[in-house]
């Protein structure tokens, strides 16, 4: 269900959750096989990508229905999904997600777990749990209000409605619209590997201002001492 290849350079890790015929929605061993293949990641960047014609549907229905009503299994379920998403957006390495066709409910919040977005012309955006009585709890309630601001992240859940990939740009769901994502995740995997990791967690970090900033200054220290050869070789 989750297949693994890495570049011959080992510089990008491709993560394709292959399940076409279900348009790559995800049951229990499906995210565990996905959470496994982030966490084991040794490559700079990861690319996150869906089988067939779907990035991903989410949770699959099937496996939401096995869990006979039980409030318990559900929040089990549901907590499971969070640890996924908080592996990507904690993995050391940049977590691109190259997004081709629908990304529904779960699908969308594993997409914003992740650093950079890119959709093609085709990808489509919706959170359509809320049309029969559920929505997406893989963490997409934080983290959709921090991508689009609390009054469009309401509007858009709330409605359940379906956005395309011009619109997901302008809201800000997507950074970049290509024919070929793939290539976003080999054009950043070209910079050095720690500066990639330190710029990710310094961004990522949402402590109060006067700790981020001490952490910025540290970490840029850290580079410079590290890369003193590299920025002569800049300026001359």
């Amino acid at each position: 269900m989750i297949d693994v290849a890495t570049d011959a350079d080992r510089s990008v890790r491709t993560v394709t959750i292959d399940r076409p015929e279900a348009r790559n929605a995800l049951t229990v061993e499906g995210l565990e096989a996905l959470e496994a293949a982030v966490d084991d990641a040794e490559e700079s960047v990861i690319y996150l990508r869906g089988a067939g014609p779907a990035f991903c549907a989410g949770a699959d229905l099937a496996a939401v229905g096995d869990l006979d009503g039980d409030s318990e299994r559900a929040i089990e379920f549901a907590r499971l999904g969070q640890r996924v998403a908080r592996t990507i957006e904690d993995s050391p390495a940049v977590v691109v997600a190259g997004i081709d066709g629908p990304a529904r409910g779960g699908g969308l919040e594993l997409a914003l777990a992740c650093d950079v977005r890119v959709g093609t012309p085709d990808s489509t955006y919706g959170e359509p749990g809320v049309t029969f009585g559920l929505f997406g709890a893989w963490g997409g309630t934080v983290r959709l209000p921090r991508v689009l601001g609390e009054g469009d992240a309401l509007e858009f859940a709330l409605s359940g409605r379906t956005v395309d990939a011009e619109a997901a740009l302008r809201m800000g769901l997507i950074s970049r619209i290509e024919a070929e994502p793939r290539a976003v995740a080999e054009e950043i995997a070209e910079n050095a590997d720690d500066a990639l990791t330190v710029l990710k967690r310094r961004i990522r970090d949402d402590r109060e201002r006067a700790t981020q900033e001490r952490l910025e200054a540290d970490a840029f220290g850290d580079l410079v001492a590290v890369h003193a050869d590299d920025i002569d070789a800049v300026l001359e």
